[in-house]
This record gives C-alpha cells, sequence and structure tokens, in this order.
C-alpha cells in the first residue's frame, strides 16, 4: 500500500545516492547501517517503487531512484537557497540591493559611494541602473529601485527627494584651446566656437538654453549628444566648448581643461526611496555612504 514519505526517508534516501553505499549514508547522518537500510525498506514500501537492486553486494539504484534523486535534489537545493536568504537577511537585509542612477553619477561618484558601502557589504550584490530621470521615477514608484540618484528634479507625485548635493555647472575644452588663458568663461565667449551640448529633456542644458536665450547668445555651431562623457571626449578633440557638471569634468580632468562658467548654473543631486516601502538596511547604508561621499566634494 503506497503511503506518504516523510524527511527521514528523504534523507536517508538522499544519503545512500550520495555516498553509494548504506554504510556511507549512516555516516553522513550520524547513525547506524541497520538503522539506514531499514528505512530505504520502509520508502520502497511506502512509493510502491524499486528503487536499489542489489548486485554483487552492492546496492544500485534504478533508473526510478535517479529521476527521484533529480526531484530530491532540487529540494534540498531549494531548502539551501532558503537559508542563504535567511542568513543574508540576518546579516543585513535583502542580499540584493537595487540602485538608480543618471549615467554622469554612475561614471563618477557611484564608484566612490559602492566602495564605502561594499566595506560594510563585501558580499551583498549590488544591481546598478544608468538610466534617465523619468525612468527612474516610475522605477521607484512601482518598487524596481530601492534607491536612486539623479541630477534632474525627482520631486514627482508620491516621491519625496533629498538634497544631497549642490554646485555648478563648469566649462571644458581642449588643453589647446585660446580660452585656457581665462579664469572664468562667460556666456559670451560661447558665441565664437562651436557648443557641445546635451539634449534638450537635460536640466542643465535647459538652464543654459534659458541664459543663452536671456543674453542674446548664438553659438557659431552646435554639436548635440546625450552624455557628459562624449562632450568631454569631442572637447578633447578641440571640436567646441562644453557646459557640463563638475562630476563628469572631474573624470576627464585628464583629457579636458576646466573652467569656472558664468553665470552660475546650479547642478543638485537628489537622492530618493520608493514611497510606501519601508527601507531596507542596505538602502540606509547605501545613502549614509552616498552623504559622506557627497560631503567630500563640498
Amino acid at each position: 500500500m503506497v503511503r506518504p514519505l516523510n524527511s527521514r526517508h528523504i534523507e536517508a534516501f538522499r544519503a545512500v545516492m550520495q555516498s553509494g553505499t548504506t554504510t556511507g549514508a549512516a555516516q553522513l547522518l550520524n547513525t547506524t547501517q541497520p538503522a539506514v537500510s531499514r528505512t530505504l525498506a520502509q520508502l520502497q514500501s511506502a512509493t510502491g517503487v524499486k528503487l536499489f537492486e542489489i548486485q554483487r553486494g552492492r546496492l544500485v539504484p534504478t533508473p526510478e531512484a535517479k529521476e527521484l534523486f533529480d526531484s530530491v535534489q532540487r529540494h534540498f537545493l531549494g531548502l539551501e537557497k532558503i537559508e542563504q536568504t535567511v542568513s543574508a537577511l540576518r546579516q543585513g537585509g535583502t542580499g540584493l540591493l537595487r540602485i538608480a542612477c543618471t549615467p554622469v553619477l554612475g561614471m563618477s561618484v557611484i564608484p566612490a559611494i559602492t566602495q564605502e558601502f561594499r566595506q560594510e557589504f563585501p558580499k551583498v550584490r549590488v544591481s546598478l541602473h544608468t538610466i534617465e530621470t523619468h525612468l527612474m521615477q516610475d522605477g521607484l514608484l512601482s518598487g524596481m529601485y530601492d534607491l536612486a540618484l539623479s541630477t534632474s528634479s525627482l520631486n514627482s507625485t508620491g516621491l519625496d527627494p533629498e538634497l544631497v548635493h549642490q554646485s555648478q555647472a563648469v566649462c571644458v575644452m581642449s588643453k589647446l584651446h585660446p580660452l585656457t588663458t581665462k579664469k572664468k568663461i562667460q556666456i559670451e565667449d560661447l558665441s565664437y566656437y562651436p557648443l557641445l551640448t546635451h539634449h534638450q529633456d537635460d536640466t542643465l542644458q535647459r538652464r543654459l538654453d534659458h541664459l543663452l536665450t536671456k543674453k542674446g547668445v548664438i553659438p557659431s555651431s552646435v554639436i548635440e549628444t546625450n552624455y557628459s562623457a562624449t562632450i568631454c571626449t569631442l572637447a578633447a578633440a578641440n571640436l567646441g566648448l562644453g557646459v557640463i557638471s563638475p562630476y563628469a569634468a572631474r573624470v576627464f580632468s585628464s583629457l579636458v581643461h576646466v573652467a569656472d562658467f558664468h553665470p552660475r548654473i546650479p547642478v543638485q543631486t537628489e537622492m530618493a526611496f520608493p514611497p510606501n516601502m519601508a527601507q531596507s538596511k542596505l538602502a540606509v547604508v547605501f545613502a549614509e555612504s552616498a552623504r559622506e561621499v557627497f560631503r567630500k566634494l563640498t
């Protein structure tokens, strides 16, 4: 008569399959060989399936036993995964931290923030997404990210962003550019040289465009691109002037000349957590690492 299996049956079967003998299984289970043999007999009786044959005094698993062992292994691997997750939760919250940031932060300050964070949590898996701010906002609202950092405003419905750093835009150019002799680049200087710009949806670019219109400044030509990194490489090739965030300028300071820009254009970094969700311990620690790194930039 087929009967339900219990954990003792499964553990004995797995130990025999792993060790190849009832004696080896007994050692794995810290019991006796006769006890293992009795449990195997009960298992075969309970299942109504022949799992082992005796050949030359040795247990040989049947094809059915091998199929059952595959299922048992998946079960135990699942249990081990649960135990690993519980251990990670006990040590510091979930073992995965999902961060979203704008590309300029991803290539500039995020590495330093992550390095500081990993001093406390070296084994935590960090998933970093460099995306546009509107996608970041949607991701926070849907709970896709544990934390987000942006150089554009995160102040959308349902979010409560924190201002973590404020600076001002700088001007980058080739190290051979004639304007390298000036300590401050004025907006009027942009009239005489090609201008390397971000796309119109960029917050800094909108502020620069507003100043250009207000001052009546028309650059001789414009090269438009998505990323500050591209602006810096174009500037290094002496293709024009770029007005970018100081974060990107620090990364490319060995390639380009960096100068103050006037009138000043504010560059702010905001940080936000997903609403209606308790902040994980990992996100809280990463946020504090971010504040510390930005404090050192001030």
